[in-house]
């Protein structure tokens, strides 16, 4: 997400700084507000914002004069993911509504599966969230989806399968009983693609773990992957949101 963000700002013709916190002044304890106070004092333009506490981006955007960009915060949202992954959809199925989209793994800890289903849902789609109840947030019930616990069930007659994968650095010990089991009844493999439409899409954000979430032979297919897609739409997106808001069009 930082390349993809620091090469759509450069095509544009921005000056772009990345500030990582293992190099800032956050790693000598300075607290985020000292450090939104001091980014405000530099009078940037627009502030990409990606941070492992949720609602960290909206804080900032209250303490900045400067347009705020929310590139993936904890487990709440990843706002440009869903908007590319909505563009590479209509690109390719021509219309962005009246699809059923199954988004399949790890839904409790993922902010891109809160930020598509969200979105998707939003433009009309028929949206189906596929794991183990252990996977499954506890609000899932107020996000207007559909919750299948079995992959047969979640991705029949689907025009798009996204794959999501474990967000192990994020998880506590036993919500699974290991990868290899995972994979055995949540793994998208050609078998169990077969339950979608003959051209039904697959989909992944990234990275992906081969053989957890995804199998190699899916993940690679040249026709029905748009996994490489997804990363060249990425750039477009965030280059036109970076334009935008350089502009004030909002």
């Amino acid at each position: 997400t930082r390349t993809s963000f620091e090469l759509a700002g450069k095509r544009l013709g921005a000056d772009v700084i990345n500030m990582s916190v293992s190099t800032s002044s956050v790693t000598k304890g300075e607290t985020l507000l000292d450090t939104a106070a001091t980014l405000n004092a530099m009078n940037c333009d627009l502030l990409v914002v990606r941070h492992n506490q949720s609602g960290a981006p909206a804080l900032l955007a209250h303490k900045v004069e400067a347009s705020v960009i929310n590139a993936g915060d904890g487990t709440h949202e990843h706002p440009t993911q869903a908007l590319l992954d909505a563009l590479t959809i209509r690109r390719n199925k021509g219309r962005l509504d009246g699809l059923t989209i199954a988004i399949c793994g790890d839904i409790a800890h993922s902010r891109v599966a809160r930020s598509n289903m969200l979105l998707l849902a939003m433009m009309g789609n028929f949206v189906r969230v596929v794991g183990p109840p252990t996977l499954m947030p506890a609000e899932i019930g107020s996000l207007g989806v559909t919750v299948c616990n079995d992959m047969a069930e979640g991705l029949a007659g689907a025009d798009i399968v996204m794959a999501l994968r474990l967000q192990k650095e994020r998880m506590n010990k036993g919500l699974i009983p290991s990868e290899r089991e995972f994979f055995a009844f949540y793994g998208l493999n050609a078998e169990k693609l077969a339950y979608a439409k003959p051209d039904a899409l697959v989909m992944h954000p990234g990275p992906m773990n081969r053989g957890v979430e995804i199998d190699s032979a899916v993940a690679d297919d040249a026709v029905r992957s748009v996994i490489k897609e997804q990363v060249e739409m990425g750039v477009a997106v965030r280059m036109a949101v970076l334009d935008t808001l350089a502009r004030g069009s909002l």
